[in-house]
């Protein structure tokens, strides 16, 4: 009898492998093993986030995957899904904020920016800058709704191997059609590099234009 971490594991492979979901770089990692799927207890948990700060360390200081593959993090935990929007939004920041609470160092990435509110802000663990995807039930984004709430790291140094090939701005326009033929439209939260900070789109809610970042790196 399969058990409830391996059913959970295997939810979100059929979750991100299936044919309509928009991005291709995450069914490409799943159908080739390429993301790695831990589980958890619940999110901003003490123990949950020193489990994920350490898996995080492992994953992030793994060598580069070969050729054009792209690999993610995915988190799961275990708990009864947020009620609301603005709840997962604000149980991801906590996490988020946890985490970084347990990089010893405080190591932000050479490469991207610490604060929130910069166009070239990155959530950094262990010097690695990640995109951050939360799923949850309540998203009103079809390709964000999981039964449990989870959030997937996607190291940046892939998009950059992407753009010096040229490969990632067709794959972009591929993932944004697919997302639109799927939702009907896109997520409005969605921006070019440098024009606005990635943060706001984390949760994957429409934020305000007013929208501030709670979260708040460690000095």
């Amino acid at each position: 009898m399969m058990s409830l971490i391996d059913r959970v594991r295997d939810e979100f492979a059929q979750f991100a492998a299936a044919p309509s979901y928009p991005c291709i770089g995450a069914r490409s990692a799943v159908r080739r093993g390429d993301c790695r799927v831990e589980v958890y207890g619940p999110m901003d948990d003490d123990r949950s986030s020193r489990r994920l700060a350490v898996d995080l360390a492992t994953f992030g200081a793994r060598p580069a995957a070969p050729d054009l593959r792209f690999v993610a993090f995915a988190a799961i935990f275990l708990e009864a899904a947020p009620d609301t929007e603005l709840e997962f939004e604000r149980r991801l920041w906590h996490q988020l904020s946890s985490l970084s609470a347990h990089d010893a160092n405080c190591s932000a990435s050479n490469s991207r920016s610490a604060d929130p509110a910069d166009p070239n802000y990155a959530f950094s663990l262990h010097g690695t800058p990640y995109f951050v995807i939360g799923l949850h039930p309540e998203s009103a984004r079809q390709a964000r709704r999981l039964p449990w709430p989870t959030l997937v790291f996607n190291p940046h140094s892939q998009f950059d191997r992407l753009r010096a090939d040229g490969v990632f701005e067709p794959m972009r326009r591929t993932i944004r059609s697919r997302d639109r033929a799927l939702q009907g439209d896109l997520n409005p939260n969605l921006a070019d590099v440098g024009e606005e900070s990635e943060a706001r789109q984390y949760s994957g809610r429409a934020v305000e234009k007013t929208w501030r970042c709670p979260f708040h790196p460690p000095k």
